[in-house]
């Protein structure tokens, strides 16, 4: 992963780890393996009035994201999320991400996706405020993960 950051300091704050913790973990203990995602994991890496755009199918909040992690668990249990690069403004950090993992039943609209396994890209742009993700703008390429479903 390579991490650049727009320098607002001669040194880097333990307020600054704690935030950049906080996008790491949003990857690697909140969106990778859904299935195994508690409360205690989602609101050390979310604040409570965490907002998401677009809004998380399953309802704003952190409870609608919350909600509608568990509910790709379900289809896609092994999902991992890895950030592959981090740029830092301030509290803002853009994230360019990679998500793959393998469907156990009926994804995105694809019937047959059980078995099949997909791998896209995602761009956020996440403000981190105490060491909890706050606000997230997020695009993923699920146009590339219902393709790679649909091929034989």
């Amino acid at each position: 992963m390579t991490t650049h950051t727009t320098p607002t300091s001669d040194t880097e704050s333990s307020g600054d780890l704690a935030d950049l913790a906080a996008v790491e973990g949003f990857y690697r203990r909140l969106l990778s393996q859904p299935a195994e995602l508690t409360d205690e994991t989602l609101y050390s890496v979310l604040a409570e009035d965490y907002v998401s755009e677009p809004t998380p199918h399953a309802g704003p909040s952190a409870q609608g994201m919350f909600d509608s992690i568990k509910m790709f668990g379900q289809a896609v249990p092994d999902l991992d999320w890895e950030p592959q690069e981090i740029i830092r403004h301030d509290d803002r950090y853009t994230v360019r991400g990679r998500a793959s993992g393998t469907a156990v039943a009926p994804f995105l609209g694809v019937e047959n996706a059980a078995g099949k396994r997909f791998e896209i890209m995602s761009i956020d742009i996440l403000t981190v405020a105490d060491g909890r993700v706050v606000h997230a703008y997020h695009v993923e390429d699920w146009a590339t993960a219902i393709a790679q479903l649909r091929a034989a």
